[in-house]
């Protein structure tokens, strides 16, 4: 269905359009144009931005008349729905073929591309291109104030000014005035098949009925005013046969009906309807007039200040059985609010519902940080919990705010359908996003709400909650993102040595502000509330027993190497008068295989390695681990400690111990071993273990069962499976660390061998050819590479016929460290890039 609509609000990713009839729906950023999606697919692959791609914002400006089709109409579960639309003239002139074009038409056509002399527009008609001269488009660019172009993508209301070729070539305008003055006429030969909303006629009234007027136009169309589309100043003095101006709202393509306007604003093509008159949404009206009812559809009433408003059926009493007609008489007067605004019916949209009169919050925009809200669960999802806080309002409560302590299982304490009492951390009407907090010590606390960096004044005290312990003190945050830095000094009022084993992620606990700098936005805060440390003082770190044994598994220590052997590093832990001997496997050394043999290779004897990780004692050695996903799940406490831990679902970090032809053994720290067999180790068909797990890899295992007579644990391996929720967030931390430990390799390659740091993949360098090998491989030489291997595979030679002694320019393309093998490539396409 076709329809005229206004632009409501802009977003980065979609359109809010106001329809007829108070009804609304959306034009997503991929429905603009068939240029501006190129636009974005390039963009997405090439993953930076382009500067001929513009924002939404930059293109449309919330008033302006656009023409749209119905793509779909989706319910969501509460019965809602939600109807999205395009604006991509290929859809919206899909009924236009080349030879029906004819000049005075008007249309939707979107720009295309940037040319000397004007511009081109996709106009959605096949075999027919449109030009826009420079000239026709000035007048329209200063009004629009955008910019001192159009830019690609940019939806236009297109005057065809001259039909070339039988339709192949269309000159346009885009003028104001030419397009305000434009009119369709049954010379243009519109047909039912392609008539467009937006088209200004002449009209002829046929037959006045209660609800509106049936006109005729462009001789033989017939088409509907109604109620809310007449003139409000004419309504009750049309008569058959009148002569009027009207244009056109709506087309159905099966039923062939065709709505019409007779509101000024529309009779220009190209106008924009009035804005929202000077009472704002969500105002309470102690008395509106109704001026009509219709009993199908609803009543218009009068505001005071003689604007027309328009309550639908359902808003006018709180059920249908409590719903009386006759208490609508015209004249009679209601208490009513206004819920929303009707651009292209000019009109508020009120509600007489108690409920929605009485309701604290209609939109985003009423709802402050630091309010306390009610609201109903909806659903719990890995990232948290989605609460309905009225109408239209949903807010996010996330997994770490769900309560004073972390849940590990929510769905015990929180059912869907609970009214909860939550307080708003944070609230970006213009993004519609709301984050609430559950944690009862923040929604009960009478103390100050921080927002703003400008509120934090020296000696304030105010509640935060912990979002991160180290050993440098704990970063702690308040509403509105604001955040700031307990150093380690004024944790407590005695030291502690170890933050991290006293506060927890998500710990809601008083601090005081000691200094603010808001243009840096940074903070300075502190546990210590009162310069004397008081007798119930909780930060005071606890004595630590009288340890039989010297380390426990999971602490970190800093070690120096003394000997490297061929399947490890013997090493000696630091601050440590016995000087105690340790051990690294080389599959310790990192979370990565290939990492932990190009770690050993650079390491030497006499190097220190911070941070690593006491494991096990088993044996005659400590063995020690510095994988960092294994450290950290250590520290977070995602361990299990003994056999009797382990509860079916459990999501445990570890490394591979053994592979087996039936399925992989994983080890945990603490010394637990589980097995995960063949069927569970893949998303993929496993023909053989070997292919999927090698000895030492890091993996993330879920429980599937335990079989405590036999003392025997079942894993699943499957990706899948085995993602705690937020998989995106733990991809790029792992990608984090990859890059983090390379750049740590290439800083130890320094020392010994520097010519091939400087080789990173992407540079361009100057090589010599030394031979050509019977595969078609060559092999390079020069001194900017001596000691390494250079080889280009003959498909990375190009088309070049190459003779040894030549001088070459060459891209590389990997660096193997470990082989001191260099692979670079002579084509083209690459060293053009």
């Amino acid at each position: 269905m076709l329809l005229l609509g206004c632009i409501k609000e802009v977003s980065d990713y979609e359109l809010a359009i106001s329809l007829p009839n108070g009804l609304s729906g959306f034009v997503p950023v991929t429905q603009v144009s068939d240029a501006y999606s190129k636009l974005l697919t390039k963009q997405v692959a090439q993953g930076e931005l382009l500067e001929e791609l513009n924002s939404l914002p930059d293109m449309f400006s919330p008033g302006t008349l656009v023409r749209c089709i119905v793509t779909s109409i989706e319910k969501s579960d509460d019965g809602r729905r939600s109807v999205k639309l395009s604006i991509d003239p290929k859809k919206v002139n899909k009924g236009l073929n080349s030879t029906a074009l004819a000049a005075g038409m008007l249309l939707s056509g979107s720009v295309l591309s940037v040319e000397d002399h004007g511009y081109l527009i996709d106009i959605g008609v096949p075999g027919t291109h449109a030009f826009l001269p420079h000239q026709k488009a000035k007048n329209y660019i200063k009004a629009a104030k955008k910019g001192p172009d159009l830019k690609i993508g940019q939806n236009l209301n297109c005057l065809i000014v001259e039909v070339k070729n039988e339709g192949r070539v269309v000159c346009l305008s885009i003028d104001r005035s030419e397009v305000a003055a434009s009119i369709a006429t049954e010379r243009q030969k519109w047909a039912l098949s392609n008539l467009l909303p937006g088209l200004v006629v002449k009209a002829r009234v046929q037959k006045v009925a209660p609800l509106g007027l049936k006109l005729t136009f462009l001789s033989y169309f017939t088409g509907i005013v109604d109620f809310m589309h007449m003139d409000p100043e004419k309504s009750m003095s049309y008569s058959p046969d009148q002569v009027v101006k009207a244009c056109v709202l709506s087309v159905h393509p099966t039923s062939r009906a065709v709505r019409l306007t007779l509101r000024p604003p529309f009779l220009h093509a190209g106008g924009a309807p009035r804005q929202l008159p000077s009472q704002h949404l969500g105002a309470v009206l102690e008395e509106a007039t109704v001026k009509a009812f219709y009993k199908q559809f609803g009543a218009i009433f009068e505001l005071d200040d003689g604007t027309l408003a328009f309550a639908r059926l359902k808003h006018l009493s709180k059920t249908r059985k409590s719903f009386k007609p006759g208490a609508f008489k015209e004249g009679s007067k209601h208490k009513c609010r206004i819920i929303d605004y009707s651009l292209m019916d000019e009109m508020c949209i009120v509600s007489l519902k108690h409920q929605i009169i009485e309701a604290q919050f209609l939109q985003y925009q009423d709802i402050h940080t630091g309010d306390v809200v009610q609201g109903k669960v909806l659903s719990l999802k890995p990232i948290g919990m989605q609460v309905k806080v009225a109408d239209g309002i949903r807010g996010l409560v996330p997994s770490l705010h769900l309560s004073d302590v972390i849940l590990k299982q929510p769905e015990k304490k929180y059912n869907i359908g609970d009214e909860v009492k939550c307080r708003v951390l944070e609230c970006n009407p213009g993004g519609k996003k709301l984050i609430l907090t559950l944690k009862k010590s923040l929604v009960q606390s009478k103390l100050p709400v921080l927002s703003s960096y400008e509120d934090a004044k020296p000696g304030l005290i105010t509640h935060g909650f912990v979002v991160c312990a180290r050993e440098f003190g704990c970063i702690v945050k308040f509403y509105n993102d604001v955040k700031g830095l307990v150093p380690k000094n004024e944790l407590g009022s005695e030291p502690i040595s170890c933050p991290e084993k006293v506060f927890y992620e998500g710990q809601v606990l008083k601090v005081m502000v000691l200094k603010c700098e808001p243009q840096q936005e940074r903070l300075l805060l502190s546990f210590r509330l009162s310069s004397k440390p008081g007798p119930e003082d909780k930060w005071k770190c606890t004595p630590k027993e009288k340890q039989e044994v010297k380390y426990q598994i999971g602490e970190i220590v800093d070690v120096k190497i003394l000997k490297k052997k061929d399947n490890g590093l013997e090493v000696s832990i630091f601050e440590d008068e016995d000087n105690v001997v340790a051990w690294i496997p080389t599959l310790h050394l990192s979370d990565f295989v290939a990492t932990s043999k190009l770690l050993w290779h650079c390491l030497q004897e006499g190097d220190v390695l911070p941070r690593v990780m006491y494991l096990s004692d088993k044996g005659e050695h400590i063995i020690l681990s510095r994988k960092s996903a294994v450290i950290s799940a250590v520290q977070e406490e995602q361990v299990v400690r003994s056999f009797s831990e382990i509860q079916p679902g459990m999501l445990l970090t570890g490394y591979v111990r053994n592979v087996m032809p039936f399925g992989v053994f994983v080890e945990f720290p603490f010394g637990v071993t589980g097995l995960a067999p063949k069927v569970s180790m893949s998303d993929k068909f496993v023909t053989d273990t070997k292919d999927h797990f090698v000895v030492g890899q890091t993996v993330i295992a879920k429980v599937m069962s335990i079989d405590e007579e036999k003392q025997r644990v079942l894993l699943n391996l499957k990706v899948s499976e085995c993602s705690s929720g937020d998989s995106a967030a733990e991809s790029f931390a792992l990608l984090n660390q990859y890059f983090k430990e390379l750049k740590e390799i290439r800083d130890l390659l320094r020392r010994g061998e520097p010519s091939i740091c400087g080789l990173l993949p992407g540079k361009r360098v100057h090589l010599v050819v030394q031979d050509v090998r019977e595969d078609g491989s060559a092999l390079f030489s020069d001194s900017s590479v001596t000691g390494l291997t250079v080889t280009a595979t003959r498909y990375h030679l190009g088309d070049k016929n190459i003779a040894p002694g030549e001088k070459r320019k060459a891209l590389v393309l990997h660096v193997d460290a470990l082989t001191s093998e260099v692979y670079v490539s002579l084509r083209e396409e690459l060293l053009k890039q």
